[in-house]
């Protein structure tokens, strides 16, 4: 058996704390990576959605839209001096295609929400713009963004025009507003007007059968 004297089990130390300290790294490094993209993806998801514009919708790069409770209007940019015979525009029940005729679409992909195709049309503006006019299958919502897994916009922002709310007739005028303050509540955090409507019920029941025991209950 060989004999290793205090000397060089001094001489071999660093060697052998180096030696440790890669196979930790090795041990350790796959976890840190998992680690790092768990971080990375997480700040991806966490993006806040964007305040509308003027027209509750929200400007881009490649197009801009603006909205009311029954259309979705999408402003497709273009080159200058585009003519209309060069355009093509494609509108499906829940897909939207738009360009330049034998270029890669400007637009393209699957509609947030669907769509009447018949309903639909698109025209050339001071040969520069493309105006997509979308009309909602669902006329009781808003869209938060036009295609799927572009920027969003906060719904809960959204503030139509007070001439299109009285154009409305009454039933469907409070159906909106309540739909726009549910949304406010929920964005706050806050009991929706149902909530609260099932939460006044119960108190008012606790309060005229004080003989019942209401520890357990829970109001939501």
């Amino acid at each position: 058996m060989a004999v290793i004297s205090e000397y060089e089990e001094e001489a071999q130390a660093p060697e052998i704390i180096r030696a440790a300290a890669v196979a930790a790294t090795i041990t350790t490094a796959p976890d840190l990576v998992h680690e790092v993209k768990i971080e990375e993806a997480e700040e991806e998801n966490d993006v806040e959605p964007h305040v509308p514009n003027s027209g509750n919708g929200l400007d881009g790069e490649k197009y801009s839209w603006t909205q009311t409770l029954s259309e979705v209007t999408v402003y497709v940019h273009m080159p200058l001096e585009t003519k209309s015979k060069t355009v093509f525009c494609d509108i499906k029940k829940k897909h939207l295609m738009a360009g330049i005729k034998g270029q890669a679409p400007i637009v393209e992909g699957e509609l947030s929400a669907t769509v009447k195709p018949n309903d639909c049309f698109w025209s050339l503006e001071d040969g520069r713009t493309v105006s997509v006019l979308l009309t909602k299958c669902n006329q009781m919502e808003w869209w938060k963004n036009v295609i799927v897994g572009d920027p969003e916009i906060n719904t809960s922002k959204v503030e139509p025009e007070n001439s299109k709310l009285s154009d409305l007739d009454s039933d469907t005028r409070s159906t909106v507003e309540k739909m726009m303050y549910d949304q406010r509540q929920k964005a706050m955090g806050l009991p929706t007007s149902d909530e609260k409507e099932k939460h006044d019920v119960l108190k008012n029941f606790m309060s005229q059968h004080p003989e019942m025991d209401f520890s357990k209950t829970k109001i939501c």
